[in-house]
C-alpha cells in the first residue's frame, strides 16, 4: 500500500482526503493518513456567521471527522507537525500528551494553512477549547454598544454584514484602506454588497489605514481607540475586530528550501513542490498564484487526480487560477445567499433554497460526499 499523508486537515486538506478516498485507486492501493492539530474540522470559512450566529456556523463548519461518509478507512492523527525529513520521508508529530513520533509517507500533501486572527490558529486544541473559543468571541462582540471592523477583505465585509444583522441595536462600522472594500473581487460585487451594508446602517469609512503598533496582538478582539496612518482622528469602539489580512503561513515545521520569500510553500501549476518527488501543496499555504486560489476553486479534485496520475506515471493536470475572487461574500442570510462570479454577476438562492440547495445538497452531499448526523 502507498501511504499518503495529508499534513493539515482544514478545508483544503479534508477535501483532498475525501477525493482520494473516493478514487478507485485509493480503495485498492492507497492508505490515507490525515494529521490535524484540531480534533475535527474547524473551518476558516464564514467568519461573519461564526461570530454572529455560532450555532448556525457550528452546524456546517465544525464537524467531527468521523461524520464524513467518504472518509471511511482514513486514519486520523490528532497532533502538531513539528518537522519534515525529506530524505527519510517522515513527518514529526507531537501528540496532545506531549509524546512524539515520526509518521512515514510515500506521498506528502502540505495543507497546513495560515494563521489569521483568533479564528485561524495553528496550535493543538481539544474539543472543549475549540468550543470555548467559539462562544467567547460571540459573547465579546454581543456585549457592547459599538463594533469596529477593521479591514477590507471578504472576512471583514462578511463580519460587518452578519454582526449588523445579528445585533441591530449596536453601531457597526467598517474601516478599510482603499476607495472600496473587496479589492480582489469585481467592482460590481462591492457595489452590491455596499448597498446591503448601508441598508443595515453600517458606517462605511474608506481611506482609513490602521496603525498597528509593534507587538500588538491582532489575534484578539480589542477595545478602541484605533489610530490611522492616513491622518484621520482615532475611532472609538467597545469591540474592535481586526481582519486586515496579515496572514502568516503555518510553515515553521518545514525546511526553508521548500518556501518562497514570504514563507509560503512553492508549487508548480500541477501543485507539485518543485524538485521534491511526491510532495504536493494545496490551500492558503501554497504559493500557487497571487490569490493563493488553490484554497478554493475545487483544486482538491485536481490534486487528488494528480496524485493518482503521478503514482501511475501519467501526465499531471495544471490548476487554472482565476484572476478574481468569487463565491459567496456574506454566507447564508435569512433572505437567501448570493453567489458572485468572477465577472461580477450574481446568482441568488432565495430563502429556504439557500439551506436546502447550497448547504444540504451541494455542500454536504455533492462536495463532501455525505455527512452523518451528529
Amino acid at each position: 500500500m502507498t501511504r499518503v499523508v495529508i499534513a493539515g486537515l482544514g478545508d483544503s486538506g479534508l477535501l483532498t482526503a475525501i477525493q482520494l478516498a473516493r478514487s478507485s485507486a485509493a480503495r485498492r492501493d492507497l492508505e490515507v493518513v490525515g494529521v490535524s492539530s484540531k480534533p475535527m474540522l474547524v473551518s476558516g470559512q464564514e467568519l461573519g456567521i461564526r461570530l454572529a450566529r455560532p450555532d448556525d456556523w457550528r452546524r456546517d463548519y465544525l464537524v467531527d471527522f468521523a461524520r464524513y461518509r467518504k472518509l471511511h478507512g482514513t486514519r486520523f492523527v490528532h497532533g502538531s507537525l513539528t518537522g519534515l525529513d525529506l530524505e527519510r520521508r517522515t513527518v514529526a508529530v507531537t501528540r496532545p500528551d506531549h509524546t512524539s513520533y515520526d509518521e512515514p509517507w510515500d506521498v506528502l500533501v502540505i495543507s497546513t494553512g495560515v494563521s489569521n486572527g483568533f479564528w485561524r490558529r495553528p496550535g493543538l486544541e481539544s474539543p472543549a477549547e475549540v468550543e470555548a473559543g467559539l462562544r467567547a468571541a460571540h459573547e465579546r462582540l454581543a456585549g457592547g454598544a459599538s463594533i469596529a471592523v477593521v479591514g477590507g477583505g471578504a472576512a471583514a465585509v462578511s463580519s460587518a454584514v452578519n454582526l449588523a444583522t445579528a445585533f441591530p441595536e449596536q453601531r457597526v462600522d467598517l474601516w478599510f484602506p482603499g476607495e472600496r472594500a473587496l479589492p480582489a473581487h469585481h467592482g460590481k460585487v462591492w457595489a452590491d454588497v455596499s448597498q446591503r451594508l448601508e441598508e443595515l446602517g453600517v458606517g462605511l469609512h474608506p481611506g482609513h489605514r490602521a496603525v498597528v503598533p509593534d507587538g500588538f496582538d491582532l489575534d484578539e478582539i480589542t477595545r478602541g481607540p484605533v489610530s490611522w496612518s492616513t491622518g484621520q482622528p482615532p475611532a472609538e469602539a467597545d469591540a474592535v475586530l481586526w481582519a486586515i489580512g496579515r496572514v502568516r503561513p503555518n510553515t515553521g515545521w518545514l525546511p526553508a528550501e521548500l518556501l518562497d520569500a514570504d514563507g509560503f510553500v512553492r508549487t508548480d501549476p500541477d501543485l507539485r513542490v518543485p524538485g521534491q518527488p511526491r510532495v504536493f501543496a494545496i490551500g492558503d499555504v501554497a504559493a500557487t498564484d497571487p490569490l493563493r486560489s488553490s484554497a478554493r476553486n475545487r483544486a482538491d479534485k485536481v490534486l487528488a487526480r494528480n496524485i493518482v496520475a503521478d503514482l501511475a506515471g501519467r501526465p499531471l493536470k495544471r490548476m487554472r487560477a482565476p484572476r478574481r475572487r468569487w463565491g459567496s461574500v456574506t454566507g447564508v442570510q435569512p433572505e437567501g445567499v448570493d453567489i458572485y462570479f468572477p465577472s461580477g454577476q450574481k446568482l441568488r438562492f432565495p430563502g429556504w433554497t439557500a439551506r436546502v440547495v447550497m448547504q444540504d445538497l451541494i455542500a454536504r452531499r455533492v462536495i463532501y460526499g455525505g455527512i452523518r448526523k451528529g
